[in-house]
């Protein structure tokens, strides 16, 4: 096992698919296979480790943003089919006020994948940054019907951050940190508070970014993001491979009701966890899907993950009790390098068949 994943991950790094990398792969509670490779900074040359914290992009959706969102429907300050018109008066008679929480969770809400709001607020003076996004973010037209068509969007995760911090009285980072990760003991997840202390740890670099005219290390990759303060639920989010592991492996355990304790209940996982037949997805979570999955092809239809831009995934078989965690800067220097669209199914193809090689000789021979 040890070799084939050595060599695949040597094989990354030789064909530049990332500079460097931290690959964790999990089955049964158990971590089988823990190693880093390559550098975190091509500049300096220093090497990336087991401790290295990586620039976690987009799974801040669904391990800040979405348990937020699931602690606070437990506690019954949220429910998900409540609208961002009662939620959020300033949208009242606008476009966007018949949206619900789970429209935005499942990407259906018909608002846009994007803006670059960061080209304004960069302009801005940041104490008044998040004012001005939140106005931004009331003129939004929709590019679709509400709940008529899935598309991946940032700009609804960003309405989740602002209804999180109304309905919860604290910002994000604070109502993540105290409600999820410090019940769990994980003090390497956090959000870097551009405005305030950094924390002192090793960062994986990222891009050479041309809007900041420097290589982004230690402060969050997307612009959007940096731009209202490094506090965002569509990116922000920082960890080391080890304490990412360790919630997803509470979330599987606490959802196969192998454990009780912690920030959220069975019930409310499988509810977070299981796909709602019509859209395909998850609440906040992304699906493998049926064709073209970072996921490979092997993965069991009860599985849940994320992709994050900056070179970081995870997926997660609830049935076979697998996680495979993949960190890397593949951003570093450059957006450009997209060769990891085409590695990560290798890899995750490779695990299976290491670990599952009957049911994928099955799988392989009926598609």
């Amino acid at each position: 096992m040890k070799t084939a994943l050595e060599k695949l991950m040597r094989q990354g790094l030789s064909d530049q698919v990332f500079p460097g990398a931290v690959l964790l792969v999990a089955r049964g509670g158990s971590i089988v296979f823990f190693e880093a490779y390559g550098r975190a900074n091509i500049f300096s040359q220093r090497p990336v480790t087991r401790d290295t914290v990586f620039d976690l992009a987009s799974l801040t959706k669904p391990l800040a943003t979405t348990l937020a969102v699931a602690k606070l429907c437990e506690g019954g300050q949220l429910t998900l089919d409540r609208t961002l018109g009662v939620l959020l008066p300033e949208v009242e008679a606008t476009p966007q006020e018949g949206i619900t929480l789970r429209n935005l969770l499942e990407h259906c809400s018909g608002l846009p994948a994007y803006r670059p709001y960061y080209l304004v607020l960069g302009r801005i003076p940041s104490d008044q940054r998040q004012d001005a996004l939140r106005m931004m973010l009331c003129k939004e037209t929709l590019v679709n019907p509400v709940g008529e068509r899935v598309l991946y969007s940032d700009v609804g995760f960003m309405f989740l951050t602002w209804v999180l911090e109304r309905a919860a009285g604290r910002r994000l980072d604070e109502l993540t940190r105290r409600e999820i990760y410090e019940p769990l003991g994980l003090n390497d997840l956090f959000f870097v508070d551009l405005m305030g202390a950094s924390k002192p740890t090793s960062f994986a670099a990222t891009e050479r970014c041309a809007w900041r005219g420097r290589v982004i290390e230690g402060a969050v990759h997307d612009e959007n993001a940096y731009a209202a303060g490094g506090i965002a639920g569509h990116a922000g989010l920082f960890g080391k491979a080890a304490d990412v592991y360790l919630l997803l492996q509470w979330m599987l355990d606490v959802y196969r009701c192998k454990i009780g304790v912690g920030p959220l209940r069975a019930d409310t996982l499988h509810r977070f966890l299981g796909r709602n037949p019509l859209t395909g997805r998850p609440l906040g979570f992304d699906a493998p899907a049926k064709e073209g999955s970072s996921s490979g092809r092997f993965f069991s239809p009860k599985t849940v993950g994320h992709l994050g831009f900056t070179g970081t995934s995870f997926w997660m078989d609830l049935d076979r009790e697998l996680i495979v965690l993949l960190l890397t800067n593949r951003v570093h220097p450059t957006r450009e390098n997209e060769r990891i669209k085409a590695f990560r199914p290798r890899l995750h193809d490779q695990v299976m068949k290491i670990f599952f090689p009957t049911e994928c000789k099955l799988q392989a021979s009926a598609g």
